[in-house]
């Protein structure tokens, strides 16, 4: 993809976030893009960096260990979003800046482990994958154990917990619409599903459950990640500070 077709559609996608933002009363600052160029080359961040995107999104650590070699001269700061196996998250703790998927504490007290044994300044930010939907395919915490693994992690003295994300159902566009049978929400009657757009109620859910264990926890936790492509509007609205933009961005999986 050339490098005016990536900023033309960067330039779209900063008018969609401040769209979305104005409509609920926030500041387009204070949402936070990552550019999600896991399959996508090294050339291809190195023009997206040009065009002004600072935050990249990688699913896989072994990916991001050959493309980093291209990308060593750019300040950006590089999340891990996909799923952590257990046996990278010593490479994950020293590769990336912050672990977006934390999903249990074995986990958690691995990188918790590699990050203080490294040669590392600062701790490691890390946010917790909560599972929004009863979905077999879907990874995350579970809610029932969040307060209790939210605090466990908490006290780690490498990491940083910052705060919740979550991969909510993909609904597929029907016309103007959308599907009009989402799933179950954990945690959440299903009468409450937003008219809509049927993903609002699991962006919403995130929010109730960050906003709780905020409380109980007495720390910030000021960072939401959530919303996607398709779906990162209603994520703002519903109070998303960081989402997560790539095939908008750099086109389809390379």
């Amino acid at each position: 993809m050339a490098q005016t077709s990536i900023r033309e559609n960067l330039l779209r996608i900063q008018a969609r976030i401040a769209a979305a933002a104005a409509h609920s009363g926030r500041r387009p600052e204070d949402i936070t893009l990552i550019g999600v160029s896991k399959t996508h080359p090294a050339i291809a961040i190195q023009e997206a960096y040009q065009a002004g995107v600072r935050h990249f999104g990688e699913n896989r650590v072994q990916e991001w260990e050959v493309k980093r070699v291209g990308t060593n001269n750019l300040a950006a700061t590089w999340h891990l979003i996909g799923h952590l196996q257990s046996n990278k998250a010593t490479k994950a703790a020293k590769l990336f800046h912050t672990v977006d998927s934390v999903d249990d504490l074995a986990l958690a007290q691995k990188l918790d482990r590699a990050r203080g044994e490294s040669s590392i300044p600062g701790k490691l930010r890390v946010l917790v994958e909560v599972r929004v939907a009863q979905e077999e395919t879907k990874t995350g915490a579970e809610i029932g154990g969040l307060p209790e693994l939210g605090e466990k992690i908490a006290a780690l003295p490498h990491l940083e917990l910052a705060g919740l994300m979550c991969i909510p159902p993909f609904f597929e566009p029907v016309g103007a619409g959308f599907s009009p049978s989402p799933p179950v929400v954990a945690g959440l009657q299903t009468g409450s599903v937003s008219p809509d757009h049927p993903v609002r109620p699991y962006f919403r859910r995130l929010r109730e459950l960050r906003d709780e264990l905020k409380t109980k926890l007495g720390l910030p936790l000021s960072v939401l990640s959530m919303g996607m492509s398709h779906d990162f509007e209603v994520a703002i609205e519903e109070g998303a500070t960081e989402v997560r933009v790539g095939t908008a961005l750099f086109g389809g999986r390379m």
